[in-house]
């Protein structure tokens, strides 16, 4: 039996939502190609350096080959007998670069969640001065924060003046140029980072609930474990990438606050694309540092999926 033919109205409405999509299509056109060349255009030329030999002067030696860029990044030759190492200096400020990060995450949980929560609990018209205040600092130039931050942390700032002068020590602590002052310069520029994804998420919490775990004879460590940071997870998520990512592969304060001993990623790419003159090598090590902020941004993704199933 012959099928039946479609009703007359289905095809301009088919019609219609594909011209209508066409036209989305369209629209998008400009922001879809400032995308692609904008991002994906200096990705695909870093990717393409990383494969390519290194030239005489600082440059790559374009239609030759060569997988040395890569090799760099975890192994050296020995310059007397070409025997293979792993490339010591580069594993440590990996390690370290990850390792300060994690901290930086951490520490800004630590003090991100506790302020959110006092904003959350404000009342309505007092919230606005407190978001205010704590988006400030991103109306001044990261490095005049990092230089501010310096002044508070120096042998002769506030912080050691102020323990000085109680008597808590006889003579300044020597934190610049420490991985203790990149800490501390880290966590004070990316804490807004943190707080505002978790005070999102906990402006929406209905309240009654945490009245509830306490009519139900719950302490205050059970509510906020049980009740408070279930629901502000998705905050506290993002927050934590929305830290970590920048301070991975952060370049001015390890600089400023490290005094250029304690090298993170980004001054270590920024040494080869400059006095080290190996863009090849410069280009693989920037290839590696995304690919480990594609990893954290897959973990964000998985845990944001699920906690939209589960809710």
């Amino acid at each position: 039996m012959p099928s039946a033919a479609p009703h007359p109205a289905v095809r301009p409405r088919g019609a219609r939502r594909g011209r209508e999509i066409a036209r989305r299509w369209l629209l998008s056109a400009p922001a879809l190609l400032v995308i692609l060349v904008a991002a994906v255009g200096p990705l695909f030329v870093m990717a393409l350096y990383s494969v390519m030999a290194k030239g005489d002067f600082g440059d790559v030696r374009f239609g030759t080959f060569s997988s040395e860029g890569w090799f760099g990044v975890f192994f050296q030759r020995d310059i007397f007998d070409d025997t293979l190492t792993l490339a010591d200096a580069h594993l440590t400020i990996f390690w370290r670069s990850v390792v300060l990060s994690l901290q930086t995450t951490l520490a800004a949980l630590l003090l991100g969640v506790p302020t959110a929560y006092f904003i959350a609990t404000r009342p309505a018209r007092s919230r606005e001065i407190w978001l205010f205040l704590i988006t400030i600092p991103f109306w001044t130039n990261l490095l005049i924060r990092t230089f501010a931050i310096q002044e508070v942390i120096r042998n002769e700032g506030i912080l050691n003046g102020a323990l000085v002068g109680l008597g808590i020590v006889d003579r300044p602590v020597q934190i610049m140029f420490t991985d203790t002052a990149i800490l501390i310069g880290m966590v004070y520029v990316y804490l807004p980072l943190m707080v505002l994804p978790v005070y999102a998420s906990m402006e929406k919490i209905d309240f009654r609930l945490v009245e509830a775990g306490y009519d139900l004879y719950a302490g205050r460590l059970a509510v906020l474990r049980r009740i408070i940071l279930p629901l502000a997870r998705p905050g506290i998520v993002a927050g934590s990438i929305l830290v970590f990512i920048p301070s991975l592969g952060a370049y001015v304060t390890p600089r400023v606050l490290g005094g250029g001993k304690n090298m993170m990623l980004g001054n270590l790419i920024e040494l080869q694309f400059g006095p080290g003159r190996n863009w090849p090598l410069g280009a693989a090590i920037s290839i590696t540092l995304m690919a480990v902020v594609m990893l954290a941004l897959l973990v964000y993704v998985r845990n944001a999926t699920k906690g939209g199933q589960h809710g």
